[in-house]
């Protein structure tokens, strides 16, 4: 079942595991840092869009992000550069 708790905490650790600032990745998703805070502190959750941009930028799926699954990689293989 979808967790926004567990998925602001996946967020943000995924985000500092990379040594990213909430700036970067809002830059990389089109959005601000502001927004990016509130995601990570479950205040928000964000569109398809932007979950698509998060999971192919760190190479996660989204059942791990959304707390469907902890398999952070599942399905990320079938993914190409072309997408």
């Amino acid at each position: 079942m979808f967790s926004k708790k567990l998925f602001a905490q996946r967020v943000q650790e995924i985000r500092k595991s990379h040594h990213e600032t909430q700036k970067e990745l809002g830059e990389i998703i089109s959005t601000r840092a502001t927004n990016i805070s509130e995601i990570e502190s479950g205040r928000k959750t964000t569109t398809t869009e932007k979950l698509a941009l998060i999971c192919r930028h760190y190479h996660v799926s989204a059942d791990y992000l959304l707390g469907l699954s902890d398999d952070m990689q599942g399905g990320t293989d079938r993914w190409t550069d072309e997408e």
